[in-house]
């Protein structure tokens, strides 16, 4: 099943939605019961705090991002029990949720991306790293986890 383009003016939570609806239609247990757990999440972001909120498509980004990586670190423990099977399971709902995230950078563009935030900062030792993951998370967020960026300037800055 592929995500169908819907145009800039419906929001990932709608998208998601209708694709839930899909997935329900076509007997999509995996798809379905993943758009279910994540729709989940997605609310309970939404009542968290004082107030209640509409989410943003970038908050929701953040959220699904959690969820992934969640699944990610499940699946990795899964298999150091030995229990593959299981694994499986995350590593395929990690894949259904990744697909409504924007495109991953590539270790190219993510190096790039970084040497711009080295040079902005003025960076020159690994002390100097805060500083450049400030100024780096906005440009990455939703598109590289958070331990491949930091291992990326760590990298830089001690080279």
């Amino acid at each position: 099943m592929t995500i169908r383009d819907t145009g800039a003016m419906t929001s990932l939570k709608d998208r998601m939605k209708s694709d839930l609806t899909a997935a329900m239609r076509a007997r999509d247990d995996l798809r379905k019961g993943t758009l279910r757990m994540t729709l989940a999440a997605i609310g309970t972001a939404e009542v968290a705090g004082d107030t209640a909120k509409q989410l943003s498509d970038n908050e929701i980004i953040t959220v699904l991002t959690r969820e992934v990586k969640r699944r990610r670190e499940a699946a990795e423990a899964f298999r150091t029990g030995g229990r593959a099977e299981s694994a499986e399971r995350e590593e395929a709902e990690a894949a259904v949720i990744a697909e409504y995230l924007p495109a991953q950078l590539s270790e190219a563009e993510l190096a790039e991306l970084v040497e711009q935030a080295v040079a902005e900062a003025g960076a020159t030792t690994p002390r100097d790293m805060g500083t450049v993951m400030k100024l780096l998370q906005p440009k990455v967020a939703g598109r590289a986890e958070g331990r491949m960026v930091a291992d990326a300037v760590k990298q830089r800055l001690t080279s």
